[in-house]
């Protein structure tokens, strides 16, 4: 005979496999439409800039590689303004599933595996408009070969975490709400050649390229509510 408490314990464990199936996430969301490509969104000139597309060592998309689950679209450029002497690399990689286990890789993480000491590590906010800011990382990474000026940021779903802590928070809360959603890694960078480590330039780039990209598709870039909030301020 089967003892009344074996058969509550059976019933609990029913019952948490039922909500654990429940919660399960099932919905796909994605910022970026089928038919959109990163490479057409943003755009390659603007103002001054000028930019090619190059490779970028550190976001190698072989067919077997990490990178190649985790990333649907790459867009490696750099952009160069002749008129102050200036460049700055760009790097977009877009993930159109962000699961527990596939989510963007952090360039903190990034950097010292591939020999570089990261020298600072520190939050920071860009703003683009009153009121429209970006929840960003700066980096300052050091090699034998070059020392780079970093600005990135991420956004998961409608969520711009911007620590490791705050994307498993994101997407934690994500899950809840039964959502697959997409992301996208958005990192900018120079060669730090004085002491300000070039953040003010490439935070000032990154304004100007956002502003540049077209009003329905900075989503993909910053999230719907950033997106809103911007176009309404410029009218764009």
């Amino acid at each position: 005979m089967i003892a009344r408490r074996d058969l509550l314990i059976g019933g609990a464990c029913v019952a948490a496999a039922g909500v654990g199936a429940a919660l399960k996430p099932r919905r796909n969301v994605s910022l970026l439409a089928k038919n959109e490509t990163l490479a057409n969104i943003v755009p390659a000139k603007f103002g001054p800039w000028r930019s090619e597309d190059v490779g970028d060592p550190m976001a190698i998309n072989g067919p077997e590689t990490l990178s190649a689950r985790l990333y649907n679209q790459l867009v490696s450029r750099i952009y160069t303004n002749d008129e102050a002497g200036a460049s700055v690399f760009m790097l977009l990689a877009y993930g159109g599933r962000q699961t527990d286990e596939l989510q963007l890789h952090r360039p903190e993480i990034c950097y010292p595996a591939f020999g570089f000491e990261l020298l600072r590590n520190e939050p920071t906010n860009l703003d683009l408009a009153k009121g429209v800011v970006i929840p960003a990382r700066r980096l300052l990474a050091d090699s034998e070969s070059r020392r780079e000026s970093i600005v990135y940021w991420t956004r998961m779903g409608e969520y711009l975490p911007s620590s490791g802590g705050q994307q498993r928070e994101d997407r934690f809360r994500i899950a809840m709400q039964g959502i697959i959603p997409d992301g996208l890694l958005s990192r900018f960078s120079t060669i730090a050649t004085g002491p300000a480590d070039a953040w003010t330039e490439l935070e000032t780039f990154v304004t100007a390229l956002v502003a540049a990209t077209p009003a329905k598709h900075r989503k993909v870039l910053i999230g719907t509510e950033r997106a809103d909030a911007l176009a309404a301020q410029t009218k764009a």
